[in-house]
């Protein structure tokens, strides 16, 4: 079954743009930008066109699919005649080709079934090509797991986008005090020691934006260590497999396919 159409995530590209380079770099690593470099690429879950941007000024062809956002993605890349935009599910799409490379950054954990998207974004990928991914991870998002998201599916389900957005800015503009005191010291036993180092390199409307997903999304699903493993070494299906923990609370996956 098709996963249905979202209208939060319109709502928040409509309200946000990112521009942060930087965090593209550190969720595709071991992968660089250099890597996309007239390769023929497929982006999975391309939001307001983000990641889009910054790949299609290296690739030779890329293809952004994504199930709510086109218009949005389309609005702001228009400068780049190589992007084909497809509107469709990524769990479920048949786009009768494979790509060089196949890369989705904060979007399987958003899916109905993360083990289907992996499966068919590995499909996607031709033998010697590479697929990239960048999830939530379930360790290490115990507070987010059982603090945000009950409230979040409790109190703010239907919330308009401009009250999520007040609040987005309030909690954000709370956050600033401990962050830049006590999680200066070196209290690394801290929750989101790591991930606080980066909020630090942000602006305020970028870290506005990550509250504003976590309180916004329509439902969400941390992957856990042996998950996202199985998704690259299951019938040995990937060679030169690279995964690592992201600032403790995601994953980082790459691999080549055989």
């Amino acid at each position: 079954m098709e996963q249905v159409k979202q209208r939060e995530w319109h709502d928040q590209w409509t309200l946000f743009d990112d521009r942060e380079e930087f965090l593209f770099l550190d969720w595709i690593h071991p992968a660089t930008l250099e890597d996309f470099r007239g390769m023929d690429v497929l982006e999975c879950g391309c939001g307001g066109g983000q990641h889009t941007r910054l790949v299609a000024s290296q690739a030779s062809s890329i293809t952004a699919v994504d199930l709510n956002t086109i218009d949005i993605a389309r609005e702001r890349t228009r400068q780049f005649p190589n992007v084909t935009f497809v509107e469709a599910d990524i769990a479920t799409m048949e786009l009768g080709r494979q790509f060089d490379i196949v890369f989705s950054i904060g979007v399987i954990h958003h899916t109905d079934d993360p083990d289907k998207t992996a499966a068919n974004l590995t499909k996607h990928v031709k033998s010697g090509g590479r697929l990239i991914i960048w999830v939530y991870s379930k360790e290490g998002n115990a507070l987010v797991r059982w603090g945000v998201e009950p409230i979040r599916r409790l109190l703010l389900r239907g919330a308009s986008p401009k009250f999520l957005l007040w609040l987005s800015r309030f909690i954000t503009a709370a956050m600033y005090l401990p962050i830049y005191t006590v999680y200066l010291l070196p209290l690394r036993f801290l929750p989101f020691y790591e991930y606080f180092r980066n909020f630090r390199m942000l602006d305020f409307n970028r870290n506005v934006l990550n509250v504003f997903d976590k309180l916004s999304a329509p439902q969400v699903e941390f992957i856990d260590e042996a998950r996202i493993h199985r998704w690259f070494e299951q019938d040995n299906a990937f060679s030169a497999v690279h995964i690592s923990r992201y600032c403790g609370v995601s994953w980082r996956g790459s691999g080549i396919k055989r």
